[in-house]
């Protein structure tokens, strides 16, 4: 074959190689183009085809006008997984992580509300004269110390586990700490199955000792899980907020279903105690299944993307939290947050469970009343209140503030219904005797109580930049704790002002 036969042919595949190249559609807004160098007038063959030039194929738009770091240059640390995770973003699949991170919602508040809910087992068969023969101070001291000892622990680790990262990373503090929590709860099981009649001294402490340690490990964990859903969509903060308030109404349903199938107040606490186990293992294997989720992977991706973006030089070092900005940024929810449970705490439950009956035409009865328009009222209203804040939020991170701050007027309105503390002899005037006024005001109240507080925690990890969104988070959840602890302080002083205010002091007092 002939020298010209030869550049012939390399000539045609050249060309079908060209009309390949130009069909080519382009993708992300990049495509190759060839370029070709100037023919002149005694050009030959080879420099008639384009792809036999001197020059580069270029990339247009060019990669090296975007100024792009070399790492990104170079395709380092970028698996086909994540590139393909960005290019589909993927969905919430029946809601899987939303009902996981519920799930995580019921399991903190698990502790507490498991030993407030058993009081009936501590005080009238474990602790009682009739089970140990001797008349103690131990019934009466038992719900203050337990309150004590559930709530100082879960506010001091909440806010430590904010600085200091006690128990090294999300992983780490979550299932260490959830370990801890089923220990205990193994221990209080032991504890119901044995006799301990003899030495109902030694069952008081370790019980209280048990709740010391289960709140630690437990405001670790809460503080934890609003950090992980603080890398999520707006509503899954809302999700915890929304599971914290089913808390109240599944620990009730367990405890009557317990009741009623056991021959007995020990059997009774058995399955009432297991069944925490039960939940706490759930909430164990569910977070160990998180990272198999596609749609938390992606937002896993995002959060560290953000990150690595501002690490201060090439080692990857973390950069260091400015906690004092983050904390001046979010402080508007943080107060927010602190003040809706610092108004619901001090109403629920001290002042509205001590609400009796003022009307003996009301249809619900005097044994039923506190169950139905406390108890029951307010867990089902708060977790309504906490799910229709899935749908939107209103109003704005901005003036929220106004309603929030507005249900502060709940503590007084409680004060006029017909509310009796024990051995108190109520001096403050009744104003509201109509059961259906009463029970109208404690729907709203309990509705405002979970909408607000979900909708205030969504806000809280947005006002930060998104790599301070988890530290925005804990900063959420210590001020809730830290609201908890100050309502249940403050509704100390009620029975007192109730049986110390009179309308002639109230005279007196304006006349001044």
């Amino acid at each position: 074959m002939s020298s010209t036969g030869s550049i012939g042919h390399r000539g045609s595949g050249v060309a079908e190689e060209q009309v390949l190249l130009n069909e080519m559609p382009s993708r992300n807004g990049v495509t190759i183009t060839p370029t070709r160098t100037p023919i002149g007038k005694r050009g030959t063959e080879f420099e008639k085809q384009p792809f036999l030039t001197t020059e580069p194929v270029r990339l247009t738009p060019a990669w090296e006008e975007t100024n792009l770091p070399n790492d990104e240059l170079n395709f380092k640390e970028v698996t086909m997984e994540n590139a393909q995770l960005e290019m589909n973003p993927p969905h919430d699949r029946l809601k899987l992580v939303y009902l996981t991170l519920m799930l995580h919602g019921i399991g903190t508040l698990m502790p507490w509300n498991m030993f407030i809910t058993a009081k009936d087992y501590f005080v009238e068969y474990k602790l009682s004269q009739n089970y140990t023969g001797l008349e103690s101070d131990y019934v009466t001291n038992f719900m203050p110390f337990i309150g004590f000892a559930s709530q100082v622990p879960n506010l001091i680790f909440n806010w430590l586990n904010i600085f200091l990262q006690l128990g090294g990373n999300l992983t780490t503090r979550i299932v260490w700490t959830l370990l801890v929590e089923v220990i205990v709860f193994v221990v209080t099981v032991i504890l119901a199955m044995g006799d301990s009649s003899q030495w109902p001294g030694i069952f008081f402490w370790v019980t209280i000792g048990s709740v010391i340690i289960l709140n630690m490990a437990n405001g670790i964990y809460q503080n934890t899980v609003y950090g992980i859903a603080a890398k999520l969509p707006f509503k899954y903060t809302g999700a915890i907020v929304l599971g914290s308030n089913v808390c109240g109404t599944f620990t009730a349903i367990v405890s009557i279903i317990s009741s009623a199938a056991a021959p007995n107040p020990r059997t009774a606490a058995i399955y009432y105690f297991i069944a925490a186990l039960f939940v706490l293992l759930a909430c164990m294997d569910t977070y160990f299944a998180l990272p198999l989720n596609r749609f938390y992977r992606y937002h896993e991706m995002l959060n560290q993307k953000e990150m690595a973006k501002r690490r201060p030089n090439s080692l990857g070092s973390a950069p260091r939290i400015p906690y004092s900005k983050v904390f001046l940024q979010c402080f508007p929810q943080c107060f927010n947050v602190f003040f809706i449970f610092f108004v619901t705490l001090t109403v629920f439950p001290a002042i509205h469970s001590d609400i009796k009956r003022a009307d003996s035409n009301f249809f619900v009865g005097e044994k039923y009343y506190t169950h139905i328009t406390c108890f029951l009222t307010f867990n089902l209203c708060a977790c309504i209140g906490s799910w229709l804040a899935t749908f939107g939020s209103w109003p704005s991170s901005r003036w929220v503030v106004v309603p929030v701050v507005l249900r502060v007027l709940f503590i007084p309105i409680f004060l006029i219904c017909n509310y009796q503390p024990l051995k108190m002899v109520r001096l403050f005037p009744i104003l509201i005797v109509n059961d259906w006024v009463y029970w109208s005001i404690a729907v709203v109240f309990a509705l405002s109580s979970g909408y607000f507080s979900s909708v205030c925690m969504m806000y809280c990890p947005r006002m930060v930049k998104p790599e301070h969104a988890s530290i925005a988070g804990m900063f959420g959840a210590a001020s809730l704790i830290t609201g908890i602890f100050s309502g249940i302080m403050f509704s100390a002083v009620m029975p007192w002002f109730v049986s110390t205010v009179s309308w002639s002091w109230l005279e007196s007092l304006g006349q001044l």
